[in-house]
């Protein structure tokens, strides 16, 4: 592996650095919209006349940059280009979300709603790999350019990280299926129209096959939102959801009867590689401040940077970054190489370590900026609240590290689920 940034993706870095300044900044800064990243960014975001939602206007700002990229040609750099896209790989994609984070708070990339000009789209990945040919007709050209999308509905109440036990369930009736159960941590579904919910159609608890995805209309009958949840960070659009008879076509069914859980687990190394290339970059970026500002302040005559006690916890932290960066480039080529599943080990170890990593680069950052680091008028507190999510809901730290242990003790493989193919 050649650990030099290749100097086609250098050049495309440049390139979004210009869209960045040209097109993004001016319309963050336009209409007062730099209320939604200032120390105003929480109570500008949340809409607390409607039970704390996200505002209508911060959604919208987003969906125009949104816009704005998808028209550069930005927006579905990882999507295949018969797609509109650029074929990116999971190394190009984890390259460029650090390079992004480590700008730090912007409308380029805004790391508590999951926002950004060169996005994810899960979504999409997943409906162009695993969609009936009806569901692609219906769903891929809305799905690319933001017109419709889908919540996750995987999570329930009363089993968090172990998805295999779901209490949800299916019944087929003729040509429909009868879901009924609750799902939560529904993030996205307060404006969502479908909801891809997992439900045991066959097998017993803890069987990983027999769980089916369901692409289900929240305008169902029997489909009801029970509450938004509250969190650290807000706004919040988590909701907490049940499903009472719910009746959808056998034409719902997503990915194959039986095979939904494995489906969207091919999925989580590549979005748990890039999500912790972003907290890399947010942890990068809390880094670079402190030193900025530990040479700039100057208490009792001179520079707190000339202190150990300032300089060491910032030296630890950095070393973390560097041999961190190494194993997130060395594990997403890997994956483009070998597979999406021939590195599931790697890609635990990067996540719930560079999510760690960031929680303690924004602690230290509010250490080293003092009583201005803890106020809202700096954005290391909105980063810790942030990324302290990640160490649960990106796959709980324990989670990852059982997994890590699976694979180093010989309990688990590294290869596909089964009915799951790579390349």
């Amino acid at each position: 592996m050649d650990f030099e940034i290749s100097a086609e993706l250098a050049a495309y870095l440049r390139e979004l650095d210009d869209f960045i300044e040209r097109e993004i900044k001016p319309l963050e800064q336009q209409d007062d919209n730099i209320r939604f990243f200032d120390h105003r960014r929480e109570d500008a975001r949340t809409d607390w006349e409607r039970g704390g939602l996200p505002n209508e206007g911060w959604e919208a700002l987003m969906m125009e940059a949104r816009r704005r990229a998808d028209a550069a040609g930005h927006y579905r750099y990882a999507s295949p280009k018969e797609h509109g896209g650029q074929d990116g790989t999971n190394l190009g994609m984890a390259i460029i979300r650090e390079h992004l984070a480590v700008k730090g708070l912007g409308l380029h990339n805004d790391l508590q709603t999951e926002h950004s000009i060169v996005g994810n789209n899960v979504g999409l990945l997943l409906m162009i790999r695993y969609g009936t040919e009806q569901q692609k007709a219906e769903w891929i050209d809305d799905l690319a350019e933001g017109r419709r999308g889908f919540a996750f509905g995987i999570t329930e109440p009363e089993h968090g990280s172990d998805a295999t036990h779901m209490e949800t369930n299916a019944h087929r009736d003729g040509d429909e299926w009868i879901i009924n159960g609750a799902k939560t941590w529904n993030t996205g579904i307060h404006r969502a129209k479908y909801d891809m919910i997992m439900a045991r159609t066959s097998g017993k608890a803890g069987d990983g096959e027999g769980i089916t995805a369901f692409l289900t209309p929240t305008d169902s009958e029997g489909f009801k939102i029970e509450e938004m949840l509250w969190t650290f960070n807000m706004p919040t659009d988590h909701g907490r959801i049940s499903l009472t008879n719910v009746r959808v076509p056998h034409g719902a069914i997503f990915g194959g009867e039986g095979r939904g859980l494995q489906i969207v687990q091919h999925f989580f190394n590549e979005n748990r590689i890039r999500q912790a290339a972003s907290s890399l970059g947010a942890a990068q970026f809390c880094i670079n401040e402190s030193v900025r500002y530990a040479k700039e302040r100057k208490p009792f005559g001179k520079a707190l940077a000339t202190n150990q006690g300032i300089q060491f916890p910032l030296v630890e932290l950095q070393t973390q970054c560097e041999m961190l960066r190494a194993l997130i480039h060395k594990t997403a080529w890997l994956m483009d190489k070998q597979g999406a599943f021939s590195q599931s080990d790697k890609v635990s170890m990067c996540n719930y370590w560079s999510n760690r990593l960031c929680c303690e680069a924004a602690d230290r950052a509010m250490q080293v900026h003092g009583g201005l680091g803890y106020s809202r008028h700096k954005p290391f507190e909105h980063i810790y609240r942030h990324h302290r999510r990640y160490r649960i809901t990106e796959g709980a730290e324990e989670i990852q590290m059982r997994r890590v242990a699976g694979y180093m003790f010989g309990y688990m493989k590294q290869r596909a689920p089964k009915g799951v193919r790579e390349g």
